[in-house]
């Protein structure tokens, strides 16, 4: 499908019925390799919207204490509301994504979060790493109970310091990883062996288990490269309590049900700008090699 940047915020959000099929081959990348991939999923144009929507909230966070939270020299990232970006409802409702959080996290999935990450020029090779620890659920039933949509506003060159990431790591318990998430320097040669960088184009949606060790590498261009991300978690999976994002009544209640039903975050009478408290201190001065 190509959404369609005019689609109104009130539409009716897709279904899969009982006859369309089961993403077998994103579940297999997933479960697999930890990352999968739709191609040309959204229209130029609806992500130029979403380019614009991020420039506008990163300028607005970077104005304030603790708006964006470092990643990295020259790398940030920023939490947001729903309400900040125009094309939410189109990017939750869209098919693929639609049908890998069913398949993957099932039917009652929980949206807990909506960011961005900016690596700007002059930002440098991060250490590699997971996003957080391994729950006991994956690491007991090699169950995925999480994960991680990433949309690129650009098409992603060498020059830009491409996502780079170590397939099937996502099952490593990391019971030697400092804070669960950093793995010992002297396993870096077996990550380097598995690495495949990542060269998305507008349009293209990713979706990967944020416990797959992965790093950025350094954007040595004259151009940023904004990522949109979209966390989303199975129920219990506990992901929502590090993060604030918040709708206004009046947002809520045109939303299409469908979306509802998977957005449990606060309902308000008005938006607090949110404080970033994601901090990964790991990945704060980088790590060149």
């Amino acid at each position: 499908m190509r959404v369609s940047p005019t689609q109104p915020a009130a539409a009716t959000a897709p279904h899969l019925s009982s006859g369309d099929e089961v993403p077998v081959e994103a579940l297999g990348d997933l479960y697999r390799d930890g990352i999968t991939a739709c191609r040309g999923a959204f229209d130029g144009a609806w992500v130029d919207q979403v380019g614009a929507d991020v420039a506008a909230a990163f300028e607005e966070a970077r104005s304030r204490p603790d708006g964006a939270v470092g990643r990295g020299p020259q790398r940030w990232y920023v939490e947001i509301h729903p309400e900040q970006l125009r094309g939410f409802v189109e990017l939750v409702t869209q098919p693929w994504v639609v049908s890998v959080c069913q398949a993957v996290l099932g039917p009652e999935y929980e949206i807990v979060e909506l960011g961005f990450d900016i690596p700007f020029p002059g930002a440098v090779m991060q250490p590699w790493h997971r996003d957080f620890p391994m729950p006991e659920e994956t690491r007991r039933q090699r169950r995925l109970t999480s994960l991680a949509f990433n949309l690129t506003t650009v098409d992603t060159v060498e020059e830009m310091g491409p996502f780079e990431i170590a397939p099937g790591t996502q099952w490593d318990e990391g019971v030697d990883f400092d804070h669960g998430m950093f793995p010992p320097r002297e396993q870096y040669d077996r990550y380097q062996g598995r690495a495949v960088r990542k060269y998305p184009q507008r349009g293209d949606i990713s979706a990967r288990s944020a416990l797959t060790i992965h790093r950025g590498t350094p954007n040595v261009s004259r151009s940023a490269r904004p990522v949109l991300v979209l966390g989303v978690d199975a129920p219990g999976a506990g992901n929502a309590a590090h993060h604030d994002m918040a709708v206004t009544r009046g947002y809520w209640e045109n939303l299409p049900s469908s979306v509802r039903e998977h957005l449990p975050c606060p309902v308000v009478e008005r938006l607090e700008p949110i404080r970033q408290k994601h901090t990964i201190e790991g990945l704060v001065m980088g790590a060149a090699e």
